[in-house]
């Protein structure tokens, strides 16, 4: 399969119906998950709208893809990551994992090549889960600064308003907020350790 995989090329329109059936506007052709799944394979990029609302379904039919792919034993997604990613969902920090789990895949696809030339090394006596590893920190680290640049008060508690002279200091957070904010930071250190901890045994499996 070869369909619109060159750089910069236009996204192939498929359209759902609501016998749930895909149409592949470029082949003007009826097409399966299993067909979408190797497209995304073959590096061919593609959007899914609703036939009858026009509404970008993309994202629902991924996921109907990995739901599939899962169900046919090849699960690649652990039981302790799922249960992390739900726990996320309605959490102050959802609005960050996103970005966070993008650049931790893009980052193990963009070294993948390098990543399969250590696992044939490694029958050589070379761990390259040492190279996971180091990924894994640096991926944390990035995430760790976003998340200084999104919520600096969690780590250093309110600042006064004002600070002119002759002003009146204002009134910081009690004792009970600052112990609250601190068990808020180490409660999303422990969760994000757990999740990269997820995402390299997911490295792993590759």
């Amino acid at each position: 399969m070869a369909e619109n995989s060159g750089a910069g090329a236009e996204p192939i329109t498929i359209k759902k119906y609501a016998n749930r059936r895909l149409y592949n506007t470029q082949s003007s052709s009826y097409v399966t998950l299993d067909y979408l799944a190797q497209m995304i394979k073959d590096g061919t990029d593609f959007v899914v709208y609703d036939a009858k609302t026009g509404e970008d379904i993309t994202r629902s039919v991924l996921t109907h893809i990995i739901v599939e792919e899962e169900a046919k034993g090849q699960s690649l997604l652990p039981l302790g990551f799922l249960r992390h990613l739900i726990s996320f969902y309605g959490d102050s920090l959802q609005s960050l994992v996103p970005s966070y789990l993008e650049q931790s895949m893009q980052s193990f696809a963009h070294n993948q090549e390098q990543m399969r030339h250590y696992m044939r090394d490694a029958f050589g006596g070379m761990n390259p889960f040492a190279q996971f590893e180091d990924m894994g920190r640096k991926n944390m680290a990035l995430f760790e600064n976003a998340m200084k640049m999104f919520a600096p008060d969690l780590e250093r508690g309110a600042k006064p308003e004002g600070g002119g002279k002759g002003d009146k200091p204002a009134r910081t957070s009690s004792p009970v907020g600052g112990e609250q904010s601190k068990s808020d930071v180490a409660e999303m250190r422990a969760k994000l350790t757990e999740m990269q901890k997820q995402l390299d045994a997911l490295a792993g499996k590759k």
